[in-house]
């Protein structure tokens, strides 16, 4: 196998602090780059860190920054529905504008390879048939949208030179040390270890494709060591077919791991128009180094375990510490970013420090 120099973006995140450490295992050189919105957020660990640091938003990359690697893991974005419904013209700068930007000063810096963190979401109101790659798209929200037009945008961009990869990650859940509340599985689970209740906020209808994060940090590892043949412009849906389930069941799964919890429904629950079911197969038929390990069933036991043994309350699962849409609210409150979610200059010190520290850092 061949060690690679790789930029991953949004390492500090969710997923790139499962992603990092892997690839990192696999012998190759990792440079972080991340704005670090969530640098004090979720559980607090020792952890590897990548070869070298950048500390910067993702809409202020430069061409320098991406010479001399030789694949772009692309994770950093508006996370969320609800973050991105924040403000959409935000959502779309960050996550489509950016995206595409970097993917050409990647192709012009000779970059060869771009893999995107896309997402199943762009299927949004599809019904309850499985929905392989070839399905049509219907996003309902400003995340799903943007998602959507950088696969467009960035499809044409490959040539003989500059192979991406999009990878329609189903919805997350799982441990990190970077841990959202704000994804069903992991919300459903810390409420009902932190209240007793399984509280579902829709009328628990809806099919939702679900994958660990372990297993979509397996698929960025799987493409990026991939032959370019089997992966160049290519976009592959990251999960397990049995693992899509109405919300519902989800819930009915953590009512029997967490002790004494029930299945409530919040006062105004109703439909939600997101509902899709996918089909995984084609990853695993292609990439037979792609090995999913994780069910729903072990993921919730793994996160219920995880908040027991750091005892989170309940006053801090729903906080800032674990739901994005709150700290970013926090974050404007305080002074510390515009409307546009960029670092205030005169930010205060504390909410400041990932924008103050140098740009650039070995770590």
């Amino acid at each position: 196998m061949k060690q690679m120099r790789v930029l991953l973006t949004g390492h500090d995140g969710y997923i790139g602090h499962v992603l990092l450490p892997m690839l990192l295992d696999r012998g190759h050189h990792v440079t972080g780059l991340d704005s670090f919105l969530y640098e004090d957020c979720g559980f607090a660990t020792e952890e590897p860190s990548p070869s070298a640091v950048l500390r910067k938003d993702i809409r202020e990359v430069e061409l320098e920054d991406l010479r001399g690697h030789d694949a772009v893991l692309h994770l950093a974005g508006v996370s969320n529905d609800p973050l991105g419904d924040l403000q959409p013209t935000a959502t779309y700068a960050i996550n489509h504008e950016a995206s595409v930007r970097l993917a050409r000063l990647a192709k012009q810096a000779g970059v060869p390879r771009y893999v995107f963190s896309s997402s199943c979401s762009n299927y949004g109101a599809a019904g309850d048939s499985y929905l392989d790659e070839g399905a049509g798209f219907n996003p309902v929200t400003p995340y799903a949208e943007s998602k959507v037009w950088v696969e467009r945008d960035v499809s044409r961009l490959a040539d003989d030179s500059f192979s991406p990869t999009f990878l329609r990650s189903a919805t997350a859940f799982g441990v990190s040390p970077r841990l959202r509340g704000d994804l069903v599985v992991n919300n459903l689970v810390g409420y009902a270890c932190t209240t007793g209740d399984v509280l579902i906020k829709s009328d628990g209808m809806p099919w939702r494709p679900l994958v660990h994060i372990e297993d979509i940090a397996r698929a960025f590892v799987a493409v990026l060591e991939a032959p370019r043949e089997l992966v160049h412009n290519e976009a592959f849906n990251v999960g397990i077919t049995s693992e899509n389930y109405r919300v519902r069941e989800v819930a009915g799964m953590v009512a029997e791991v967490v002790p004494n919890s029930k299945v409530t429904y919040a006062g105004d629950a109703g439909p939600d128009a997101r509902n899709y079911r996918v089909n995984c197969e084609k990853i695993r038929s292609r990439l037979a180094a792609f090995q999913p390990q994780w069910t729903v069933r072990k993921g919730i036991e793994q996160v219920y375990e995880a908040l027991c043994h750091h005892g989170t309350s309940a006053e801090e699962f729903l906080s800032s510490s674990f739901i994005r849409l709150k700290r970013i609210r926090e974050l404007q409150s305080a002074g510390a970013l515009d409307e546009m979610l960029r670092w205030r200059a005169s930010a205060p010190a504390a909410a400041a420090h990932p924008a103050s520290a140098p740009r650039y850092s070995a770590a």
